[in-house]
């Protein structure tokens, strides 16, 4: 019988992965530095650091998995240097170690993120990198490690998330819905700007994919996580509107929303909160488009709408105040 260990069963994509797995009866562990979003989860959790790798192996080996997705990591961007995120480096090598030392295990999917390369950068090919901040040059360097196993007897592959959204989110995608709920979101006078996001629900059926198909389908590839069609920030950010039963957002021209990001930049220098800068404003206005057609040969057709994602996300959001 098959059995599923997660590592950052308590994050983001992890609760609903979890939430997933056990939906459908299988058996499950979860293991994470911190205790579960959802408290209906913690039977099924264990505590541990990735860079602890005594106890990272013990449990491996305890469990003995037969397939493990690999979503812990150090995710923030607040980090200096590349010494800050080992958990994504280290944390990586431990993992191995682990499923190796378990001897039961058959396949891993590793994540890794869509900030190995820069936003907006269109990459030649998967070993193409451009990163820009010390997360995305660990996320690099995890994905170097999982790309030279040549003596592993399991098959593998590695996904990177691109803009994930959906129930049990947080900042930043928890944000656009909440500016727009609010009525405070802006958008660009007469911009159509085009972005390749992915409603959790799909993502997480993406995910399971990568880990039920037969092993030359995944096996040493590396795959974009996201819904195949780009979603305009717009229509989004209206259907949201559409959900929450407020006004739709309202419209300026993108001179005025620069110097409003500008006044941000000066005011979150001092410590005081402003929801724009020139930072978030360029992430907005940049297009992010992604090739997911080697992700579709795979998976298949998804089993959610941008508008499906979005009424569950907002009764999430209502149940959950």
């Amino acid at each position: 019988m098959n059995k599923y260990l997660i590592t950052g069963g308590s994050g983001f994509i992890g609760t609903n992965l979890v939430e997933e797995l056990l939906a459908r009866g299988d058996i499950i562990l979860s293991v994470d530095v911190v205790s579960p979003k959802n408290s209906a989860h913690l039977p099924y959790f264990q505590q541990a650091s990735l860079l602890d790798e005594n106890k990272l192996t013990q449990i491996v080996k305890d469990f003995a998995p037969t397939h493990i997705y690999h979503l812990g990591a150090r995710t923030d961007l607040n980090g200096k240097t590349l010494e800050d995120y080992q958990e994504n480096i280290v944390g990586v090598e431990n993992l191995i170690a682990a499923a190796n030392a378990a001897g039961s295990v058959q396949r891993v999917v590793f994540a890794s993120s869509r900030l190995v390369c820069k936003i907006g950068y269109q990459p030649k090919n998967y070993t193409d990198y451009c990163p820009t901040t010390p997360y995305g040059e660990s996320k690099v360097v995890g994905e170097n490690i999982v790309n030279s196993l040549s003596d592993v007897k399991w098959s593998w592959c590695i996904f990177r998330p691109t803009s994930i959204w959906g129930p049990w989110f947080d900042v930043p995608y928890r944000n656009f819905f909440d500016t727009v709920r609010k009525g405070v979101y802006l958008h660009p006078t007469n911009a159509t700007i085009l972005k390749s996001f992915g409603y959790v629900g799909n993502s997480v059926y993406q995910i399971r994919k990568l880990m039920d198909v037969e092993s030359n389908k995944i096996h040493k590839k590396t795959f974009y996580i996201g819904d195949y069609q780009p979603i305009d920030v717009l229509e989004f950010a209206n259907s949201i509107s559409e959900e929450f039963q407020v006004s739709k957002p309202k419209s300026v021209p993108l001179w005025l929303l620069k110097i409003a990001a500008i006044v941000g930049d000066s005011l979150n220098g001092i410590g005081i909160g402003f929801p724009l800068t020139t930072f978030r404003l360029n992430n907005l206005i940049t297009p992010m488009l992604h090739d997911f057609s080697d992700l579709q040969e795979v998976v298949g057709d998804l089993p959610y709408s941008m508008k499906d994602g979005v009424k569950l996300t907002v009764t999430w959001m209502n149940k959950h105040e």
